[in-house]
């Protein structure tokens, strides 16, 4: 791309494009960065700067870039039928087949599908089942949402006071009453001396003391990331998450799984609620389902709901474009390429160990703090010279550190005062090597100042 052209870019989204999660005067003062293509692993900005992409763009971009498979999919969809809503007693071939396609992936009661355009939707449109559900069950006094800290479930009004990041809520006057936030299985953040396994029981017993002080007849559902993404890739203790499953189940909650991240190969299984038997009565997608290809997200009903809701009269919640037939295209031909390449087992069995082996090989540096990781995703605590102890309120050492890695070539994601990454899928092993040398220079930096 010519200089001049994109100087011209830069000017116009200065002037008119409000970007998500962005501070304006920061990126504008340097420049916008404008993607132009994407290969495999790789994408290329307006420079010609090749980067290899170590977060799968938002965590979504689970088959890699520039699969003609999808494209070709959503070609043939927009040229037989583009757009037809699922209103008015109608719908389309593509989202009927999606439903079904996901029913049979999913855990064994998800048999029910409603589509939305993204994990903020999926999520709302979960909460909006619950409380019918619960007014349907002749328990309307069931609205307390529980939540984990740390959690991210979406930028909605409501999804936004289920996400337990202050940064998130507090500049829209958030959380809504209703809803509330429990401990999360992370030790590290809040100075813990307990281990996880003894910290994620603590948290157990300090959620059963937040039910009881709550009321349990009031609370309607609670919300779990099974690994916690966008909060700092939170990999529970072992049993962590059956226990806290029992615990609902014992207090006839609801449980929602919202694996927006977690499903479609990132953790090396189509879903990470069968890695830990967690058989929710709800589960919200989006992202990995079309790879990021196109906007789709959906939630996915227990058979017990469903059926509810289907003898309980008219239900009046949907998008215009739930089931989109050009989205639901290019997710089924999305799942087509992770189950024809062997992704799942591939992250399993061969790229994860290789992921997370490079990964926890970063924990002689000076500069990480601790480490956390399943399959093809991971996160590395930052520390300045001096340890943890001399780690400074708003130091931003993620953001830093990951604009030093971008020199490098290389796109991770900066967080608070970490680093996540979970990259495509299909990475091969010399891009792992690529991916982790670029982390290990950028953080030689970082502690040089």
């Amino acid at each position: 791309m010519a200089h001049a052209r994109l100087s011209e870019l830069q000017t116009l989204d200065a002037a008119h494009h409000l970007h998500p999660f962005t501070d304006h005067r920061a990126m504008h003062a340097g420049g916008t960065q404008v993607m132009v293509s994407g290969e495999g692993s790789w994408l290329t900005d307006a420079t010609g700067r090749r980067l290899l992409d170590g977060i799968a763009g938002l965590w979504c971009v689970n088959v890699g870039y520039g699969r003609r498979e999808i494209a070709d999919a959503v070609h043939a969809q927009m040229l037989t039928l583009p757009y037809y809503c699922s209103f008015f007693n109608t719908t389309t071939e593509p989202s009927i087949r999606l439903a079904k396609r996901l029913a049979d992936l999913a855990p064994a009661r998800l048999n029910h599908a409603i589509f939305c355009n993204s994990g903020s939707e999926a999520n709302e449109t979960a909460l909006k089942i619950i409380r019918a559900w619960h007014k349907l069950k002749g328990r309307p006094s069931r609205k307390k949402i529980l939540t984990r800290q740390f959690a991210y479930h979406g930028v909605t009004l409501a999804t936004t006071s289920m996400t337990g990041l202050p940064t998130c809520c507090e500049p829209f006057d958030l959380p809504l009453p209703g809803f509330i936030h429990v401990p999360a299985p992370h030790p590290y953040a809040v100075g813990s001396p307990l281990s996880r396994e003894d910290y994620g029981a603590w948290c157990i017993e300090e959620t059963r003391r937040i039910i009881e002080r709550e009321g349990p007849n009031t609370i309607a559902a609670f919300f779990a990331e099974p690994v916690q993404g966008a909060g700092g890739v939170i990999v529970p203790p072992p049993n962590h998450l059956p226990r806290l499953r029992a615990l609902c189940r014992e207090y006839d909650i609801l449980f929602v799984a919202d694996e927006v991240i977690t499903a479609f190969g990132r953790l090396g299984d189509w879903f990470a609620s069968g890695m830990w038997d967690l058989d929710p009565d709800l589960l919200c997608i989006a992202k990995g389902v079309t790879s990021g290809y196109l906007p789709l997200g959906g939630t996915l009903v227990s058979d017990e709901i469903a059926g509810d809701l289907i003898s309980g009269g008219p239900f009046a919640h949907g998008f215009t474009y739930s089931g989109h037939p050009t989205a639901c295209a290019a997710a089924l031909a999305n799942l087509d390429l992770i189950e024809r390449e062997g992704l799942i087992a591939r992250v399993r069995d061969d790229i994860g160990p290789r992921f997370q082996a490079k990964l926890h090989a970063l924990a002689d540096h000076p500069a990480v703090g601790e480490i956390r990781g399943i399959g093809l995703i991971g996160a590395l605590e930052l520390v300045p010279e001096g340890g943890r102890a001399a780690l400074q309120p708003g130091a931003l050492l993620g953001v830093k550190a990951a604009a030093l890695i971008r020199d490098e070539n290389v796109i991770v994601r900066g967080i608070r005062d970490l680093i996540a990454l979970a990259p495509p899928l299909p990475i091969t092993h010399d891009e792992v090597d690529t991916l982790f040398a670029a982390v290990r220079k950028g953080l030689d930096r970082l502690i040089a100042g």
